[in-house]
């Protein structure tokens, strides 16, 4: 299975901070919960990543070098 598989998997995700100055982002399906903590800087980064695939999805995103 890669990025671009379809599959039909119902999940719950939840984004916020954690009392030790973390984003979590928190993924749940099929009794499996992930939780994954990251420091600010890197949860910028992975937020500048995700708008930057959602430009590319809808094609209006200039090719990256």
């Amino acid at each position: 299975m890669g990025i671009d598989t379809e599959r039909d998997i119902e999940a719950n995700l939840q984004i916020g901070p954690t009392d030790k100055g973390m984003v979590r982002i928190y993924v749940e399906a099929d009794g499996v919960e992930i939780p994954m903590d990251f420091a600010p800087d890197d949860a910028d980064e992975i937020a500048e990543e995700i708008k930057a695939a959602a430009l590319r999805a809808r094609g209006t995103a200039k090719p990256r070098r």
